[in-house]
């Protein structure tokens, strides 16, 4: 009887541990952001003088209300004396690609300096009347996400110029599977910094500890690096960031999609930029034989979209699943479906896929499985490489 109760017992206490792994898996408290942590690292600032590298996503979590790290950092007599802004400039309205100003913060009166178009990294001169830099940018783990590259620089010219750098983290919205093909060395560019695969499945802070400690810095130096961690966070977690994280992924599902979808960047077809629902539709004008059907038109973060004012017949994706890999199926099946296949692929697409094998394979008709074996044994050296640097489960 004693044996049967214990038995119960354990039972209980089991399904209670699957419940709040449930619960876990589909919220995270915003009060244990590595932001929200201010006690774990305002020391570090006072009495010096502060860098943010920051966008519109670089928010505390106050009460149901967000506040701008910068503004919550002056709240509280901070420093603050540059701010670094990345790819879609400080507010996050800027289209991909476009060349954005150094300009004055309206609110603070604070300088912004561009870190995209040919200034990157930060000049000696930038960061000469500085003593720390502070970075808090929302990802959303993918390799071609220039956020990282970003992060890159920022600590290369750290380490350059004996700053001390604080990573406050963040959840990765894809954080949950590792997938694609790892970078080939001779295609490092902007949209593909390190040797990574497409989705890394690790946060801002652990990707951080990664480029460190590998010596992928330029010269192998390393950064003085601080991570503030999240608290109670897991991989498996669904994370709703509170605003879009760049002007073209506008939801949960447009992120979710990114990974598979963003490969299209470089073909002949359109991810629905100049539309309400991009990275979520895919189509070309010649695809007369779908139904569905959408027209780019210019507007804010996407003034010059493919296909401007042309409609577009192709694939509504807004209803698929929940991804835990990357589809190649629908890049597959848009290449047999494109007529004119010598135009269907662009320059940038061996960038955007890191390797000049998947165009090959794609070409002479592999499938997704077949693709996805010819990944699997450079994924699993990296996957051991990452695992140093996990902080969560």
């Amino acid at each position: 009887m004693k044996l049967n109760l214990l038995k119960y017992k354990i039972t209980l206490f089991l399904i209670s541990i699957l419940l709040v792994n449930f619960s876990n898996a589909q919220t995270f408290n915003e009060n244990y952001l590595g932001a929200n942590r201010t006690e774990l690292y305002v020391n570090d600032l006072v009495e010096n003088k502060v860098g943010i590298v920051g966008n519109h996503t670089s928010l505390i979590y106050n009460n149901g209300n967000y506040i701008h790290l910068v503004d919550s950092l002056i709240s509280i007599n901070i420093n603050v004396k540059k701010i670094f802004s990345p790819e879609h400039g400080f507010r996050g309205e800027a289209d991909a690609g476009e060349k954005v100003s150094n300009n004055i913060d309206p609110k603070t009166g604070i300088e912004i300096i561009s870190l995209y178009g040919d200034n990157k990294k930060p000049s000696n001169d930038q960061l000469k009347d500085l003593d720390i830099l502070i970075f808090d940018i929302q990802d959303v783990g993918a390799r071609f996400y220039t956020y990282i590259s970003t992060l890159h620089y920022i600590m290369e010219a750290a380490a350059e110029n004996n700053l001390k750098l604080i990573v406050l983290d963040r959840p990765n919205p894809n954080g949950n599977y590792v997938d694609g093909p790892i970078r080939n060395s001779k295609l490092k560019s902007f949209i593909g910094m390190h040797p990574v695969p497409i989705v890394h499945g690790m946060t801002i802070g652990e990707y951080a500890l990664m480029v460190n400690k590998e010596g992928w810095l330029s010269n192998s130096v390393t950064c003085d690096l601080k991570i503030i961690k999240m608290k109670n966070y897991s991989r498996i977690m669904i994370y709703d960031t509170p605003v879009k994280p760049s002007p073209n992924l506008p939801n949960r599902k447009s992120i979710n999609l990114y990974p598979s979808l963003c490969l299209f960047e470089g073909t002949n077809v359109s991810v629905g930029r100049g539309t309400k629902l991009q990275f979520q539709i895919i189509g070309n004008p010649k695809w007369t034989n779908y139904n569905f059907s959408f027209t780019p038109k210019s507007m804010p973060g996407a003034k010059n979209p493919k296909y401007n004012n042309q409609l577009c017949y192709g694939i509504n994706l807004t209803n698929n699943k929940r991804l835990n890999e990357i589809n190649l199926k629908w890049i597959i099946e848009a290449y047999k479906t494109t007529e004119d296949k010598t135009s269907f692929f662009k320059k940038s697409f061996d960038l955007l896929a890191g390797n000049y094998e998947l165009k090959k394979q794609i070409i002479d008709g592999k499938s997704e499985e077949e693709i996805k074996l010819s990944w699997k044994s450079d994924l699993d050296k990296f996957k051991k490489i990452r695992s140093k640097y996990l902080f969560y489960d």
